[in-house]
């Protein structure tokens, strides 16, 4: 007679904590629910931390942070972290891994000192204005573009603090928590990666034309 006891049973709308104790005694379902609810953020995340030179490696990251999740089952624990922030980390560790294998991490001092940011390239003169009627998707479309371009463009210690803290929706405590640093650090890394980020977007945004829009 087999004594195994049957793995647990769970339902799609479970919390993801459930799902993946269920995943974890045995019942794989779980894993594809979970891989499910979270593959397209996960993926767009790896994307955007490695950038435009990156990308040719984010199926590798993504998939390797999927497989630590199943060697990590049996011992997983939360923490006080939600499952989305301890995968992103996950994800957030494998990346750092490639870039810094590529010599595409940036140093960071801790006080950001040095020259003031500049963004690359000449301002972008061909903004529509509000009086040429463009669609306002197109419109908001070319500004999602390049706000991507001027996320390249941060130190990827920043960056990866950006995209976690409005990506994944963490909060400061999780975020020093994920990225094993203090929490003063969480918030200066957070703070200079949006200044940063309205530097670059104010160069190439007609501030006239986005408040006639609003």
């Amino acid at each position: 007679m087999d004594n195994e006891a049957s793995p647990p049973t769970v339902h799609a709308g479970d919390d993801d904590l459930v799902l993946m104790a269920a995943f974890a005694a045995g019942n794989v379902q779980a894993f594809e629910w979970l891989y499910e609810r979270h593959h397209s953020a996960l993926y767009r995340f790896v994307r955007r931390l490695l950038g435009r030179d990156g990308a040719t490696q984010a199926d590798e990251v993504f998939q390797d942070t999927w497989l630590r999740v199943v060697n990590a089952k049996a011992r997983y624990a939360p923490q006080g972290a939600s499952f989305r922030t301890w995968l992103f980390t996950l994800a957030h560790n494998r990346a750092v891994d490639v870039l810094r294998r590529s010599g595409r991490e940036q140093p960071l001092p801790e006080d950001d000192a040095g020259e003031p940011f500049v963004p690359e390239g000449a301002p972008w003169s061909h903004w529509p204005r509000p009086e040429e009627a463009i669609d306002e998707l197109v419109f908001w479309r070319r500004a999602g573009g390049r706000l991507l371009e001027c996320l390249d463009q941060l130190p990827v210690a920043q960056k990866s603090a950006f995209l976690l803290h409005h990506e994944d929706g963490v909060t400061l405590d999780e975020l020093a928590r994920a990225l094993d640093i203090g929490f003063e650090t969480a918030k200066s890394r957070l703070r200079y990666a949006l200044a940063k980020l309205r530097t670059c977007m104010g160069a190439y945004l007609d501030a006239g034309s986005l408040r006639a829009r609003a």
